[in-house]
């Protein structure tokens, strides 16, 4: 066989192999590397480089392969391969130790396998829109201490939040959302120093909001809680937090929750509708960063604030409350359809009728 490669020629027969390298390239200690690893390759096809999967990540993966039924999602988990090149995860590119974890939307049925927290650099944690997963969240997961993200929403999950979340103490971004969750929110989640995102919305929760969660340190907090049924009052606490996204809709909460707004805050998208409040709207403050403001089907009362006319807010409905008085005129008040303020005690003006 004669390969010719640039101003490399190989000449090998089954009794000897020969080489000559150029001058040119002998000057270069770079090129001769380079080259005498392409020559080691050639000359010996069953030397290749070396897997950069860390033994014993590759083994707890196999292992979480398993426990799920060895799903065809899975089907690049090859144990002959480098696990740093197979689907649904991530290594580190100078420790090369696995960390990130993303099963999404696949046929995988089981529960979550334990071994998960047997992936010790693991950051980032994700099982997603997969509707056969069940079960409990595995208290093996504590043992991950660099996460920072745990996004286990769109499943089947079931039981309660557990507790013992509270020991991730670099989680940042916590995602529950739209599962069986059920019980009551646990007070010890705001003892979670770098938590901005807490989505714990489409779930069977039950119980009250903790007085604890005006603990949290997020300099711009996401706080959901939709759709489940909480009961009771907003905690005064909640009021010290800097928001960007609240969400208490479709609860059954109750009580005063002015104390949500003020020029201060940053609050972009604030949604209470579908609960139980009962308070007085005539002179809140409200930030100008508000972009959407939801409170329809509740007991508020008085009526619209003139500062609303001044924001630039993209969603606005205050329909089915007790509200009263004139429409503030500007901005895009008028530009609202009547469905957004119908169904109030007294509410007039564009484009509701003419006040009398």
């Amino acid at each position: 066989m004669t390969l010719t490669f640039l101003s490399i020629s190989i000449h090998q027969s089954q009794s000897q192999s020969q080489f000559t390298i150029s001058p040119m390239i002998m000057k270069n200690p770079n090129m001769i590397i380079f080259f005498l690893l392409l020559l080691l390759s050639l000359l010996s096809p069953s030397i290749s480089i070396s897997s950069r999967c860390n033994p014993q990540d590759k083994k707890t993966l196999l292992k979480i392969k398993k426990s799920l039924g060895n799903p065809y999602h899975l089907a690049s988990w090859n144990p002959k391969e480098d696990c740093c090149t197979w689907y649904c995860l991530e290594c580190d590119e100078i420790t090369n130790r696995v960390i990130e974890l993303t099963i999404f939307q696949g046929n995988i049925s089981g529960q979550i396998p334990a071994a998960v927290g047997d992936l010790p650099y693991l950051q980032t944690l994700i099982f997603r829109k997969l509707t056969n997963l069940t079960g409990n969240i595995p208290q093996s997961i504590t043992k991950l201490t660099h996460l920072k993200m745990i996004r286990l929403s769109w499943t089947n999950l079931s039981g309660p939040i557990p507790s013992f979340l509270s020991q991730l103490k670099n989680l940042e971004y916590l995602d529950l959302s739209f599962n069986d969750l059920t019980g009551s929110i646990p007070p010890s989640l705001s003892n979670l120093p770098n938590l901005e995102a807490l989505h714990l919305d489409r779930n069977k929760l039950t119980g009250s909001i903790p007085d604890s969660f005006g603990n949290f340190k997020g300099r711009s907090f996401y706080l959901y809680l939709s759709h489940n049924q909480l009961t009771g009052y907003v905690p005064k606490s909640l009021g010290d937090l800097t928001y960007s996204y609240l969400d208490l809709s479709r609860n059954k909460l109750q009580g005063d929750v002015s104390f949500l707004f003020g020029s201060g805050n940053k609050l972009e998208v604030v949604d209470l509708s579908r609960n139980l409040f009962e308070f007085d709207l005539s002179n809140v403050v409200f930030p100008d960063d508000l972009r959407w403001f939801d409170i329809n089907h509740n007991k508020i009362y008085g009526s619209l604030p003139k500062g609303l006319a001044s924001l630039e807010l993209q969603f606005f409905n205050v329909s089915y409350n007790r509200l009263c008085g004139p429409i503030p005129i500007g901005g895009r008040m008028q530009n609202y359809e009547t469905t957004e303020y119908f169904h109030n005690r007294c509410l007039c003006g564009a484009p509701l009728p003419a006040c009398k």
